[in-house]
């Protein structure tokens, strides 16, 4: 077989500066977060992270990546999503069949953090292949190459999901669960809350604090019409339309209502919501 020379051999290049976060990313912790995090990975401990959409989990990754300096490769998880895709497969090019690394085998053979998002949304035939990185091995077996990956000393593995909507087909193996230690995330106090849409939105004060006192209403709702209540990236989405110019209420219908519920009488009643915080 044939193969290219890759990026990495040569002198000086660095395989994973393209996944090297450049800015500090905003992000205002709710509690200790930062400090365990930065205990774990001094132990390199697989982690899972578990808590509401749009919370903040995948800013609180890049913000530790960041401050780690280590190059962080993110992964959505879904079904379709394979071991290879995973790890890698041989693939044909103009010089005949090679093998192209996947990015967790990158994040493993270089050392990076690799944030698998959501991975209960794959399937457990291929997540199984996490399982000899998050024990005192800290290997990765390519079978289809017949290697096996020893991970590089800076590697480590973090995932996360939404534990309001698990099921019984959608649920971390116990074999897999407890190989990981956890940090759990909840959307932040009001105060907090209202710092952090001002600041990513870019709009006053005022505004992000109707637009927080609006999502815990709607977070009211929970198992009452609505599976989850605004979160945090929706409000800040809501801010942003407001920010250019849009009414409140197109803004909070856009972001939040249409996007909560196809249900009429569950819209009917969001809209009073913003009716109430924002009038007509």
């Amino acid at each position: 077989m044939n193969a290219k020379i890759p990026l990495h051999a040569v002198a000086g290049a660095d395989p994973l500066a393209d996944y090297r976060l450049t800015h500090e990313p905003f992000y205002r912790p709710a509690g200790n977060e930062i400090e365990l995090y930065e205990q774990a990975y001094r132990h390199r401990m697989p982690l899972i992270l578990k808590g509401p959409t749009g919370c903040g989990k995948t800013r609180f990754v890049e913000r530790m990546a960041w401050a780690l300096q280590r190059p962080l490769i993110t992964l959505a998880c879904n079904e379709d999503m394979t071991a290879s895709d995973l790890v890698g497969r041989y693939l044909l090019d103009a010089d005949g069949t090679a093998w192209h690394d996947g990015p967790l085998t990158m994040a493993v053979r270089y050392g990076g953090i690799c944030y698998l998002d959501e991975v209960v949304e794959a399937r457990q035939d291929t997540t199984v292949v996490i399982h000899p990185l998050t024990d005192a091995r800290r290997v990765l077996p390519l079978d289809k190459k017949g290697e096996v990956v020893q991970a590089h000393p800076d590697f480590q593995l973090v995932v996360s999901y939404n534990p309001g909507y698990q099921s019984s087909a959608k649920d971390m193996k116990p074999s897999t669960r407890q190989r990981f230690a956890a940090l759990e995330f909840d959307y932040p106090d009001a105060s907090t809350e209202a710092d952090i849409v001002a600041h990513e939105a870019g709009i006053d004060r005022a505004r992000a604090q109707r637009l927080v006192a609006l999502a815990h209403s709607t977070r009211e709702l929970k198992n009452r019409g609505l599976d989850e209540g605004a979160s945090t990236r929706m409000l800040i989405y809501a801010g942003l339309l407001m920010r250019d110019g849009v009414s409140p209420a197109d803004s909070c219908d856009m972001t939040i209502t249409l996007a909560l519920t196809d249900d009429p009488d569950t819209t009917a009643a969001l809209k009073k919501l913003v009716q109430a915080q924002f009038g007509n």
